[in-house]
């Protein structure tokens, strides 16, 4: 069993079955596939004293703000390994940091599972909070058009909702 971290990632990788690219020697980009979110793009990136997990999960939200960011600090609260945290435009990561000592295909597995679970768990929901007005829209523009729903489907309340109100 191997001590070097780049070569316990690359293992643990491989031993996952996960779809990645070496971007650089200690450089991993890892797509996780999911449910809500198709697909959740995470980096592992060895550093000096430690592995970077950072994955982006949804852009800023266009409305609702206070409700969008409480939802992702309660969320905090609950987590292993990763949190919530936004960059300088507001857009949406999970982010955490392992000490090279603890890297081992366990805690890889481990981290790159809670990564899919948050990502995945809370997209549809930050979807709501964030970009309910636009996602209205995207719908009444499908009907008008005779364009499939089938990805908008976990929304359809939002609509019925509308419906229900105005009738």
């Amino acid at each position: 069993m191997s001590t070097d971290p780049d070569e316990v990632v690359r293992q643990a990788l491989d031993g996952q079955d996960l779809e990645y690219t070496c971007q650089r020697p200690g450089a991993y980009l890892v797509r996780l596939p999911g449910v809500h979110k198709l697909t959740t793009m995470t980096w592992l990136v060895l550093g000096t004293h430690s592995l970077l997990v950072e994955a982006f999960v949804v852009r800023r939200p266009d409305e609702n703000h206070a409700a969008f960011y409480r939802h992702l600090l309660e969320r905090n609260a609950r987590m292993y390994g990763v949190h919530f945290c936004l960059d300088s435009l507001g857009d949406v990561y999970l982010v955490g940091r392992l000490p090279l000592e603890a890297v081992s295909a366990d805690e890889i597995d481990r981290l790159l599972g809670c990564v899919l679970t948050y990502s995945d768990d809370n997209f549809d929901g930050l979807l709501e909070l964030g970009f309910a007005t636009a996602i209205r829209r995207e719908w009444a523009w499908r009907v008008q058009r005779g364009e499939s729903l089938a990805n908008l489907q976990a929304f359809a309340h939002l609509v019925e909702d509308d419906v229900t109100r105005k009738g």
